[in-house]
């Protein structure tokens, strides 16, 4: 199930998140759009950089076995820049931002790891008929 927040003024659609999580985990997430300026100072805030980012993760550690995995929070501004840029639909962007961050939720790190959530990503993405993930796009930059 997804708790869903919107803080912004672009409606999107919560339901589109919800088979990714069927398909990773049963348990809960919270999603929350943001714009910009929010963003950044959130980012700033948990990890003392002074910019916008385009998605974060957050996990619930001190609920072990609980039945919420953790927070994701989104980007809007970040979502339609990159969907303008890439050609394809703002849901489609807030959709490989949600994988990034939902696997960020599940352990995996992109910065550590030996590409398994690259493998896992590109998995994901196959499986759903999205545009090129996240991962990808700033490998191939």
């Amino acid at each position: 199930m997804i708790d869903f927040e919107n803080n912004s003024d672009i409606s999107i659609n919560p339901d589109i998140f919800e088979p990714i999580l069927e398909y990773l985990s049963p348990k809960e997430v919270e999603v929350i759009i943001v714009d910009d300026v929010e963003m950044r100072a959130i980012n700033n805030q948990t990890r003392q950089k002074d910019s916008a980012t385009d998605v974060l993760s957050f996990p619930l550690e001190e609920v072990p076995d609980g039945v919420i995995l953790g927070t994701i929070v989104i980007s809007i501004d970040h979502t339609m820049r990159v969907a303008n840029e890439y050609g394809h639909s703002i849901e489609d962007e807030a959709q490989l931002l949600f994988i990034h961050g939902l696997l960020h939720l599940l352990g995996f790190d992109h910065e550590t790891d030996d590409g398994e959530m690259r493998d896992k990503e590109a998995s994901i993405i196959k499986h759903f008929n999205l545009p090129k993930s996240l991962i990808i796009r700033t490998e191939e930059s």
